[in-house]
């Protein structure tokens, strides 16, 4: 019997890192090799897009497609992780807060922006994570890096309170959807918003509902992981890079390391190289006016 190869849909549920989900889909389908194209931090709920098999390698494919998320964003208090995992820093009263104010905050985080991406993140700095450096105590200070945000939208406003050194602390809790580019950290968002308002921000919840066209709504829960279907790894590609169709012919060319001469337009349709028999034969690349495989999948998977 082959080895499963496949892309697995998972909704992530709280409390669990990314490697744990790794982890269990590791036991479930009897395999060591699975891999996830973007990580979640365990408070957030929501998609997690895994490679299973010989199908890892198209993760790297993957990794760098726009996102979306549902957020809750709490105005009026700041954490030392930007998160409500984090112990509070300062608290500032956001009564005096306006819808007005809050479009405008937004407003200026939508569209190209640079963002400092949260100290406390898997971002590595000399080899190690960030957020290793923060807990053993160092000063961690990261670079902007350039990131898109296409939809930064308040679904919700809730104003309440909250305790504060035994006192009411007036607090604005906000419902937002996020479209935003890989990269992007909603923390950041949440703190930067918060900032400019006056006020600090914080994030007390995240579930990420896309990647790419990929939809939480087909993502599988935990307990269900070995009685679901893999997604076939031509589907995916196809999805994904766009469809490229070969003869049999061709795409025993392809993988022999051999070229097909002079069909580089045919990349205007895709990269994704698909056999007769719906199968994957690997990712294009032009040499030339030719078209060779940068990527090989083995003629099973």
């Amino acid at each position: 019997m082959s080895d499963p190869s496949g892309i697995l849909l998972v909704d992530k549920p709280g409390g669990m890192t990314s490697h744990d989900v790794v982890a269990r889909a590791r036991r479930a389908l009897g395999t060591r090799k699975i891999g996830h194209a973007g990580t979640l931090d365990p408070m957030a709920t929501g998609l997690l897009v895994l490679g299973v098999g010989a199908s890892t390698r198209l993760l790297t494919f993957m990794v760098g497609l726009d996102k979306t998320y549902e957020a809750t964003i709490r105005l009026g208090v700041s954490t030392g992780t930007d998160d409500a995992e984090g112990e509070v820093i300062a608290a500032v009263a956001a009564d005096a807060v306006t819808d007005a104010d809050i479009r405008t905050g937004i407003d200026a985080l939508t569209g190209t922006i640079d963002q400092i991406p949260s100290s406390v993140s898997a971002i590595k700095v000399d080899g190690r994570r960030a957020y290793d450096r923060v807990r053993a105590g160092e000063q961690v200070e990261l670079a902007a890096r350039t990131v898109t945000v296409s939809r930064f939208e308040v679904r919700h406003t809730r104003r309440a309170a909250t305790d504060a050194d035994g006192a009411a602390l007036p607090v604005i809790d906000l419902g937002v959807s996020v479209d935003c580019s890989s990269g992007t950290y909603i923390r950041a968002l949440a703190r930067d918003l918060g900032a400019a308002l006056g006020v600090g921000g914080h994030l007390t919840a995240l579930r990420r509902t896309r990647i790419g066209p990929f939809l939480v709504a087909d993502g599988t829960r935990i307990d269900d992981i070995s009685a679901v279907r893999l997604l076939p790894p031509a589907a995916v590609a196809g999805t994904v890079l766009g469809a490229v169709p070969v003869s049999a012919e061709e795409a025993r060319d392809l993988r022999q390391g051999k070229r097909i001469l002079g069909a580089a337009e045919r990349l205007s349709s895709g990269t994704a190289a698909i056999d007769p028999d719906g199968r994957l034969v690997g990712i294009l690349e032009r040499r030339g006016n030719d078209l060779k495989s940068a990527m090989n999948m083995a003629e099973g998977s």
